[in-house]
């Protein structure tokens, strides 16, 4: 399941590397524990939590709202993880970094099958997919981190910016509930902002995406009509035309092999749920799947400055605790359970 979206300012400027060397630090620390104590599937769902996310980042970072804690705190974790043989990989990052996931995943030390390794690659490919092209928000993805495990599992944490605004929305996905890449692949978006968005994976336009899959396998040339190269009708041009075309040699089975092809992008299936609608009749619903709101809070020494003595006191103790319960001493993990528990 897609598990969560934040909206998050853009805040300039780079995480500074005394902060960013810490957060590695106690990234490590926390995620060992949490590891340690509950395996890796439990850390991959807390990774596809956005609010656990979001206090994770607060944690480690000391970021309190802004695009930022989602690079910075992705960059940490990747960083300290990869290479701590705790059965966990992180592939990609932001911007340039993002291109780099396929051949990450390919090269992973984890001895996964070929199958298993194709399917990662394909989840990777398919959830940033899905939030650039089936969801349009007015967010463009920029950063993307695919997360796995050594039998496979997997989450994504994923951010695009929206360029009028100068806010970021973060997508949070979870393997283990996704049967289907299109059809309500989401448990619960976080946002502040909520505008009209075609999201193709509503089930509200389930319509739509069977309409737009029967045009392209029933010959889309049957719409085309002499125009010029750059006039556009509901969305379409020539080029577009061409792009549906080519996607109806392939013949797709279903709406997410459709979507899958490449040189599908948002405007071929902007343009598929628009002449749905207008030849069909099929309604469009518009809806932004936003469910909840994060508050918003402050950054830049607000509500107070980074403790850098405390950020190091707080790794060391839980590096301290895991090789005390790795020798059998399991006081001070069991006392940081307790603590854990009394805050539920």
């Amino acid at each position: 399941m897609r598990t969560g979206v934040a909206n998050l300012p853009l805040h300039t400027g780079n995480c500074p590397r005394w902060l960013f060397s810490r957060m590695v630090n106690l990234g490590r620390a926390v995620s060992t524990v949490l590891i340690d104590e509950f395996r890796h599937k439990e850390f991959l769902r807390r990774l596809a939590s956005p609010y656990w996310f979001q206090a994770l980042g607060c944690v480690i970072g000391f970021d309190f709202h802004s695009s930022g804690l989602t690079t910075a705190t992705l960059g940490a974790l990747k960083e300290a993880l990869n290479n701590e043989n705790l059965g966990i990989c992180f592939a990609g990052g932001k911007g340039k970094v993002s291109r780099k996931t396929q051949n990450e995943i390919e090269n992973t030390s984890f001895n996964l099958s070929s199958y298993k390794i194709e399917k990662l690659k394909y989840s990777s490919k398919m959830s940033a997919k899905v939030d650039s092209s089936l969801l349009q928000d007015g967010y463009n993805l920029y950063h993307h981190s695919f997360i796995f495990d050594e039998n496979g599992s997997w989450a994504v944490v994923q951010q695009g910016m929206n360029a009028e605004t100068g806010y970021a929305r973060r997508y949070h996905w979870l393997s283990d509930n996704v049967a289907s890449f299109v059809n309500e692949p989401h448990d619960a978006i976080c946002c502040d902002a909520k505008n009209n968005a075609l999201d193709m994976t509503s089930k509200e336009n389930k319509n739509i995406r069977e309409t737009s899959l029967d045009i392209i396998n029933e010959n889309p040339i049957h719409l085309e009509f002499t125009m010029p190269a750059n006039h556009y009708i509901i969305g379409m041009n020539k080029r577009n035309f061409e792009m549906l075309k080519k996607a109806y040699e392939v013949q797709p089975r279903d709406y997410e092999e459709l979507a899958a092809i490449k040189g599908i992008g948002p405007k071929a299936i902007r343009s598929l749920a628009l002449i749905s609608e207008l030849v069909y009749g099929a309604e469009i619903s518009w809806k932004d799947p936003v469910k909840y709101s994060f508050a918003h809070g402050g950054k830049d020494n607000i509500p107070y400055p980074v403790d850098r003595e405390l950020m190091h006191d707080n790794a060391l103790l839980l590096e301290n605790a895991v090789k005390d319960a790795k020798l059998g001493n399991k006081d001070k993990i069991n006392a940081i359970r307790r603590l854990h528990n009394f805050y539920q």
